[in-house]
């Protein structure tokens, strides 16, 4: 008799060990990449490239909405997003790299995107936090949607580390983009929904002519 043979790794089953591996290396290009580019800004173009930034309702700045969250005035800004960016990352990529990723299209493009149309005017938007409160609100809305064991201790995990910069989504410091923060925590918010949300079964159709019916 033949053995059944074992599933094969598919998008949301990685081979085992393979993930934490995938997530790191993700997390790494990320933040890896955020710091090449602010590295090449300071001292190539002088920051000049903080002009891609977003400023809302600039028909030329809509396409910012893709470049402004790599984008950093400066090394200490920088710095500050970093140690949040990393750890939320390599949170929110861990079980699956794929879902990870459209995650973070969703936040960059929809978040980015309510930055522009509702931010306020003359201001100029960019910074990682954007992805920081989106991973955050992403990791929340999965133990939400799931509620499975392994997804509520993620998102409580993350509520404990950093639970307290929700706050951050209000108005303060008006030199602090409160509204990506806000956009960016709705976008990942909208990014778990759509990712991780249970779909009602399908009925299945019973033909009560069939020889499989039962009455």
């Amino acid at each position: 008799m033949r053995a059944p043979s074992s599933p094969r790794p598919g998008p949301d089953r990685p081979r085992r060990g393979s993930q934490p591996i995938l997530a790191a290396l993700l997390t790494l290009l990320l933040v890896g990449g955020v710091w090449a580019q602010e590295i090449v800004d300071q001292f190539a173009f002088g920051g000049a490239l903080d002009q891609y930034g977003i400023v809302p309702r600039d028909p030329g700045s809509l396409s910012h909405v893709l470049t402004a969250p790599f984008l950093h005035g400066g090394f200490g800004h920088l710095l500050a997003n970093t140690v949040p960016l990393a750890v939320l990352a390599f949170m929110s990529a861990l079980r699956s790299a794929w879902r990870f990723l459209v995650a973070t299209l969703v936040i960059v493009v929809v978040g980015g995107g309510l930055v522009w149309l509702l931010g306020r005017g003359g201001s100029l938007h960019l910074g990682a936090s954007e992805l920081v409160f989106g991973y955050l609100a992403y990791l929340i809305g999965v133990g939400w949607w799931e509620r499975t064991p392994g997804a509520v201790v993620v998102a409580l995990v993350a509520v404990f580390l950093y639970g307290g910069a929700i706050w951050g989504v209000l108005p303060s410091n008006p030199l602090i983009s409160w509204e990506a923060h806000l956009f960016g925590f709705v976008a990942g918010l909208l990014a778990a929904a759509l990712l991780h949300r249970k779909r009602p079964a399908r009925i299945a159709r019973v033909n009560p002519y069939s020889s499989r019916s039962r009455w």
